[in-house]
């Protein structure tokens, strides 16, 4: 008999209905369906076929080690999944070189603006100062050697009233830019950043992360359609493994500075944000953390991260409402500069 048909007649046996093995196993009706007629197309790969295969096994009464070692036999893949296809941009790279190309060129004009404007300032200046010096010079003086109050030019900058007949002793020059008008290139304005594409992430990379096949939804902003994690018996995943998560590809190396992480759950979940510029675990270090966090969980950095790929990564299960241990995440916001 056939691993569906095995998982079949167990669950009839059982009495149950696949809408309440889905509701057991967190695992949808479709695959379940699927796995019944020994399709396997929608579980996303062996590693989730096998995960699928044992969660239904124990909640129809069956011993999944034989299934699992039928699968690998007849079933298993040659091919993995592999990190470039996890990661192959939802947008052509064509498109990402040209809007670079055209803030280059926004740049270029703001920089040729400001070191024209400063230019005119100083040309200008010098003007003012020859044109004063002019006039001066052919000003006839009265008798007696000495100019008169009235014959003075004003000069900028002098605190002392012309009645007085006194020059100021530091007059500003006239051909000097004030410094509060020196117009200044000011920094790039922190911003949303949009991710490139997003990940499901194990312990051993994007080859076991869980329900990859849903991975959008983490980022889609839906509370309704969540991304979310294999259920486990613990917070700390049944002793099985260290942590489960979410990997974002931002297309380039980026400069973050916040980052929000929308939950369904109220609380009880532990999460690292992990930030670097190639998509290891080992290459990924921690920039900042959470404990027993729930809805919506706010990372500041004190100081920006320059990164490429960013890594949410539960090291802690939040509850969910069926008595076992789940993370669900509907949005994941980037904030920095591009």
């Amino acid at each position: 008999m056939s691993i569906g048909a095995t998982l079949a007649a167990a669950r009839r046996r059982a009495g149950l209905s696949v809408h309440e093995v889905s509701q057991r196993t967190r695992v949808t009706e479709p695959i379940i369906q699927g796995i019944e007629q020994d399709d396997y197309a929608a579980c996303g790969g062996d590693f989730y076929a096998r995960g699928h295969i044992r969660a239904i096994a124990r909640a129809v009464g069956q011993d999944p080690a034989p299934l699992i070692d039928e699968y690998d036999s007849a079933w298993r893949s040659e091919k993995e999944i592999t990190a470039a296809e996890a990661f192959q941009p939802g947008m052509p790279l064509r498109t990402r070189e040209r809007r670079r190309v055209r803030w280059t060129a926004v740049l270029a004009v703001l920089v040729l603006a400001v070191l024209g404007f400063a230019s005119y300032k100083f040309v200008s200046g010098l003007g003012r100062d020859r044109h004063a010096s002019a006039a001066a010079s052919s000003q006839p003086a009265p008798p007696g050697g000495h100019a008169s109050p009235a014959s003075v030019p004003a000069v900028q900058g002098s605190t002392v009233p012309a009645s007085t007949g006194q020059a100021s002793t530091v007059p500003a020059s006239p051909g000097q830019a004030s410094p509060a008008g020196t117009p200044s290139a000011s920094p790039a304005a922190v911003r949303a950043l949009a991710p490139a594409g997003v990940a499901a992430f194990g312990p051993a990379g994007t080859a076991d992360g869980d329900n990859p096949q849903n991975a959008a939804l983490a980022i889609a902003g839906n509370p309704a359609t969540p991304w979310y994690s294999q259920w486990y018996d613990t917070p700390e995943f049944g002793n099985l493994k260290n942590g489960t998560g979410l990997l974002l590809d931002m297309g380039h190396p980026v400069t973050v500075s916040s980052v929000q992480v929308s939950l369904t759950s109220s609380s009880g979940a532990d999460i690292q944000l992990r930030a670097g510029n190639s998509p290891g675990q080992a290459d990924l270090r921690r920039v900042a953390s959470a404990a027993n966090a729930g809805g919506a969980v706010p990372f500041h950095l004190g100081t920006p991260a320059h990164a490429r790929y960013l890594l949410v990564w539960f090291t802690k299960l939040p509850p969910d409402n069926a008595g076992t241990y789940q993370a669900r995440v509907y949005k994941i916001a980037v904030r920095g500069q591009p």
